[in-house]
């Protein structure tokens, strides 16, 4: 496997050492478990789309769009209020 270096601000290294320290780890081996886990923006889509599928299998839920957007703000409103 070919090495890549990559410039990031010294406290933000250290902080992810610091953690993969915390989980046993080298920093080298931390960011590649890192890189493994994450999904990418198209593998969160087809992942979205793949449940959507099966809830609506599942039973028939199917929201449209201003639904979408309309449950996505009480989601929002309500996470305001529970942090204040």
């Amino acid at each position: 496997m070919a090495d890549a270096n990559i410039r990031i601000p010294a406290d933000a290294r250290d902080r992810l050492a610091e953690v993969a320290a915390a989980e046993g780890l080298s920093l080298r081996a931390y960011l590649s478990r890192l890189a493994d886990e994450l999904l990418t923006p198209a593998e969160r889509a087809e992942q979205a789309e793949r449940a959507r599928r099966m809830l609506r299998e599942w039973n028939g839920y199917d929201p449209g769009q201003d639904e979408e957007e309309r449950l996505d703000a009480e989601l929002d409103r309500r996470l305001s209020e529970a942090a204040r």
